[in-house]
């Protein structure tokens, strides 16, 4: 599938890497690129990933055969009120978000219905950095792609937004919005929360300096995720509340039950639990 021409509304990991994979496969023709701050676009220009800069989004989107939505979640319905009165009808709109749901309701308060040509999606795929200078072309490879369409999303729509992901290398599921928010929640969301909760609670310990300097790799492999872009994962917990919480209170209940273990010395449930997870893991990962 050939794109003639693409734009990407929020140039920063997930979307500059989009572009520079689909430019690598020479797929696409032109990638006009639009962002919040200036500096940005120029860098963006600099390292070849967009080839226009446009600093208003309604502009940004005219003439696009595909335009995606990179901005952080909570900042969706702002720009889909500022995109309503400049979206051609042949243009289709996707978006990167972690959440769904929630960028389901902000398209449906921005368009009154969200459009046929809309398909929600969310790349599974990014790195603790962030920014277009953080871009690479193979972030998508073997990774995967989740698209939540809606009923009155076009299946053609949907359809060309699945062989743009798959061009990038990317294997592509869909699923509803409800359950893609609910398997976040569990398997993205709670794991940043742990992260950013176990370095600032250390953080603000006395001997803090020193536990980091003593830390070997098993601290920083797990909390590699806590340099992930703070204003994202404020928008995704926000976002995505309600399913977090019921994680959060289930691994909650299960922290517990490993506390008291520990406390009264109930070696067996210590080596179940750690044998189940080791069990676990190694079938996932292989």
């Amino acid at each position: 599938m050939k794109i003639g021409r693409l734009t990407i509304l929020g140039v920063g990991l997930i979307g500059g890497s989009l572009a520079l994979a689909l430019k690598k496969r020479g797929v696409v023709e032109q990638v006009t690129g639009w962002s919040r701050r200036e500096q940005t676009l120029q860098k963006a220009l600099e390292l070849g990933v967009i080839d226009r800069a446009e600093p208003d989004p309604g502009a940004a989107v005219q003439g696009a055969e595909i335009a995606v939505i990179g901005v952080p979640v909570g900042a969706m319905e702002s720009l889909f009120r500022r995109l309503a009165p400049h979206l051609e009808a042949q243009t289709v709109l996707t978006d990167v978000g972690s959440t769904k749901g929630s960028v389901v309701e902000a398209a449906r308060r921005a368009f009154a219905e969200p459009p046929p040509l809309f398909v929600p999606g969310h790349p599974v795929a990014g790195t603790e950095q962030s920014g277009v200078e953080a871009a690479f072309a193979e972030l998508y490879q073997d990774r995967r792609v989740i698209l939540t369409p809606l009923p009155g999303t076009d299946r053609d729509a949907s359809s060309r937004i699945r062989t743009m992901w798959e061009q990038c290398g990317a294997e592509v599921v869909e699923m509803e919005v409800a359950h893609h928010d609910q398997v976040l929640a569990a398997t993205s969301h709670l794991p940043h929360m742990l992260a950013y909760t176990l370095v600032d609670s250390l953080a603000r310990m006395e001997e803090s300096e020193e536990m980091f300097r003593l830390a070997a790799g098993g601290f920083r492999d797990f909390t590699r995720i806590a340099s992930s872009d703070p204003q994202m994962w404020h928008d995704i917990c926000l976002a995505n509340r309600d399913a977090l919480l019921v994680m959060l209170e289930r691994f909650s209940a299960d922290l517990a039950r490993l506390k008291d273990a520990i406390r009264e010395g109930e070696g067996e449930h210590l080596k179940q639990t750690f044998l189940r997870a080791k069990r676990a893991r190694d079938r996932f990962c292989g």
